[in-house]
């Protein structure tokens, strides 16, 4: 059966789509827009493996709560029985999210702009804003990844043992492995020091934050949240951009705008530039199971860690 067919018998349980669900992009879900009787909607394949059914309920009950307090993000969409989480058998699981309307801020590839600077002043209120609502939501509750020490410098992080990429040289593998060791130890320092911790979304690049109409923005794409550093979330909204002249201008309005809603430490300040580099060794370990070795982006992705990697150790 080929992903538009399961696409289809999935749309069938929320209540027949009036067109066949069109596919919108296929990364860690394959994701449809479907038009259901309760209005426009994404509909998500979720990749089979990848999050757990706990994992993914989760995430749609934190969705649902945050939208309830007002925070811009697509609630789950429920079928007739009231159930937010499809089982297609084969451990394919499929659920149904609110439309986000709007545009996304742009892609990842996009040079920066002077007036990007204050949109990311923008997308620091945004994630403030979701730290605040989730505290008063109690993310105890929730059963999602852990983005924690060990998520980003452990032996088995999150997104993979991102120090084996196969393009990495013996120097530059050695290079990722002595930056993760002394990253980690700056972490548990960080740690015992009071650095918050919380739900968060780990995501929020351009392509996952709206423009929404009126002008104000929207954040999706939760499929990669969990518990772990406030830094991380702010850090790596911007690890896109860390070799673009205007990153410095950029990394300041992110966390001048986060800041005036919720209040940063010196000690939170001085970690941005450790959890950027973190960002980029596990984007290392994503790309290995999902591009080829010949895939023209994996230059970037490794000499951008190998850049943060050294600025580190430099004490920049």
């Amino acid at each position: 059966m080929t992903l538009q067919d399961l696409a289809a018998r999935a749309a069938q349980a929320w209540g027949r789509s009036a067109h066949p669900p069109r596919l919108l992009s296929h990364r860690e879900n394959a994701v449809f827009e479907v038009a259901l009787p309760s209005g426009r909607a994404a509909l998500r394949l979720h990749r089979p493996g990848y999050r757990t059914a706990a994992q993914i309920r989760s995430e749609l009950d934190w969705t649902r709560a945050l939208a309830e307090r007002g925070f811009p993000a697509p609630p789950p969409v429920a079928m007739p029985d009231g159930d937010a989480l499809l089982d297609l058998g084969g451990g394919q699981l499929a659920s149904v999210i609110g439309w986000m309307d709007g545009a996304p801020l742009g892609a990842g590839t996009d040079r920066l702009e002077q007036s990007d600077i204050e949109t990311y002043r923008e997308v620091g209120r945004l994630l403030a804003r979701l730290h605040a609502a989730t505290a008063k939501i109690g993310p105890g509750q929730f059963e999602r990844p852990r983005w924690d020490v060990d998520g980003l410098t452990g032996e088995e992080p999150l997104w993979g043992r991102y120090w084996e990429m196969p393009l990495l040289t013996a120097a530059q593998r050695q290079l990722v492995i002595t930056a993760r060791d002394a990253a980690r130890e700056r972490l548990v320092d960080f740690l015992a020091g009071g650095a918050e911790v919380t739900l968060i979304h780990t995501d929020a690049l351009r392509e996952n934050v709206f423009r929404r109409p009126g002008g104000s923005l929207g954040l999706i794409d939760f499929d990669d949240s969990g518990f772990g550093f406030v830094m991380y979330d702010l850090a790596a909204s911007v690890t896109q951009v860390v070799d673009d002249p205007l990153y410095p201008d950029v990394r300041a309005a992110i966390m001048s705008g986060y800041g005036s809603i919720k209040k940063l430490r010196d000690a939170d300040w001085a970690t941005f530039d450790l959890f950027a580099m973190l960002r980029a060794f596990s984007a290392l370990g994503w790309t290995i199971p999902r591009l080829p070795a010949d895939h023209p982006k994996l230059p970037v992705y490794v000499r951008r860690a190998c850049a943060m990697a050294e600025a580190f150790l430099a004490g920049a």
